[in-house]
This record gives structure tokens, sequence and C-alpha cells, in this order.
């Protein structure tokens, strides 16, 4: 399949989306590339250039809607955007006293608004081209709220459904939606994890998994395997049960 030739990513200074970036990048390519840490950024930048890419970066929040307007529509403006992934996300931790309400707050504005902020405008100037793919950063925790993470399983959970509804509603328009649902993936926000992640996988090959499942324009991208049965399991047990199961497992410092 040919490589798209232009591609934005949101929360591209490390993580995931770094991974992503430099998965994506190559000759021919215009990234478009947001995060806001400005070291990491420019470190990102520089390795995505290296490949042949032209990049374009932005220190910015998701949470800006009126930035993430602005530079969506500069970007299509530029190159018409072929792919736009909503990445950029945080955790938390409920460990003594459990999430606050400022960082639940935080983590559904950055989780949940974000990508709104970012695929609403994505949407918007993609329909005149009545082509283009939009991406969505979910989790596997998106399949049963785990106590350890609250605000973490329910916002995405809230984007993986709305990305599947999404698909739908806009394939009258030919623009394709897909939900990536990660397990556990080396990043600066496992790091601080001190209990056991099954499965846990380099950030390498986790952006492989995805960049060949957007390649197929599949609905959803879940991986790995075993971790996606196991999440998919829980999701069918009763509630009451399955809060108990799960009741058990280490809290997220």
């Amino acid at each position: 399949m040919t490589r798209p030739a232009s591609i934005l990513v949101t929360g591209a200074s490390s993580g995931l989306g770094e991974a992503l970036a430099r998965r994506l990048s190559g000759p021919g390519v215009h990234l478009w590339l947001t995060g806001r840490d400005a070291d990491r950024m420019a470190a990102v930048e520089a390795a995505c250039t290296a490949r042949g890419a032209l990049v374009s970066c932005a220190l910015l929040d998701t949470r800006d809607a009126t930035a993430m307007d602005a530079f969506i529509r500069r970007a299509d403006q530029t190159a018409p955007l072929t792919l736009v992934i909503a990445n950029a996300g945080i955790s938390g931790g409920t460990g003594a006293g459990g999430e606050s309400d400022r960082q639940a707050r935080e983590i559904f504005d950055i989780n949940l608004t974000g990508v709104i902020n970012t695929i609403h405008p994505a949407i918007e100037v993609m329909r005149p081209h009545r082509a283009g793919h939009i991406a969505v950063m979910s989790s596997l925790a998106a399949y049963r709220g785990f106590p350890g993470a609250p605000a973490y399983s329910a916002s995405k959970a809230a984007v993986k459904v709305y990305a599947e509804a999404l698909r739908g509603a806009l394939a009258v328009d030919n623009i394709a939606v897909t939900a990536i649902c990660p397990g556990f993936v080396e990043s600066r926000m496992t790091a601080v994890n001190e209990f056991p992640m099954p499965f846990l996988m380099d950030a390498d090959r986790a952006a492989e998994i995805m960049v060949r499942g957007l390649e197929r324009r599949k609905t959803v991208v879940a991986f790995p395997w075993p971790m996606h049965v196991m999440v998919s399991l829980l999701s069918l047990l009763p509630p009451a049960l399955a809060v108990r199961l799960l009741s058990r497992l280490p809290e997220k410092s």
C-alpha cells in the first residue's frame, strides 16, 4: 500500500507518538507533529528528517481548540491531510487515596477533549476531498473499567466507542476511522508503574503493529492478542464479578 503523503500526529514528542512519527517518516512524506516539550520535539524532528521526511512541528496543547484548528487547517492547505492520528494522552494513579478531582478532570480533558479538538477539524478539512483516514489512540483498558485507572479507562472507552461510531457515520464521505487499543507499551507513561505489566512491548514494535493495521484501514487495532483476548473475556463477565476480580490488582502509583 502507498504510504500516506501528509500525516499529522499529536503527542509526538515521546512514547507511542514519537515511535509512530519515526515509523511513518520517509521520502515523500510530510509530517505534521505536535508536542509540549521543545527539546524532545526537536529530537523527534531531527530523527524524522534524517529518514527523509519533511517535518513541521508545533509546540501546543491539544486542549487548545483554536490552536489545534489553526494548525490542522494550515497543514491541510499546505498538503491535503491523508492521515491524522489523535495520539496525545496521559494517565494517572490511584495510590494514596485514589484519583483526585484535578487529576480526573485533566485526564478527561486531554484524553477526550484533546481528541475531539483534533479529529473535528480533521473531518472538516477531509470532507471536501472525500478522502482521508483518522485514528484515535484508545487502549485495551477501554474494554473494562480498571479500578487502578478509573478516569483513564473511561476516557479511553469514550474515544474507542466514538471512533467506532464515526467509522459508520463518515463512510459516506469516504473517511476511514480507526481506534487503536494497545496494551502495555514501554514509554514515559508506563515507566512509573511499579507493578508487573503483562506482555509489555517495545514502542517501536507497537508502532509497527499500529502502522500495519492503519495500512489495512482496520476499524480497531488491538494488541497484543493475548491481552486483547483477556480483556475481551473480562468485558463479558457480570460487572459485579469483574469489579471484584479487578479490585485485586495493584494500585497505580
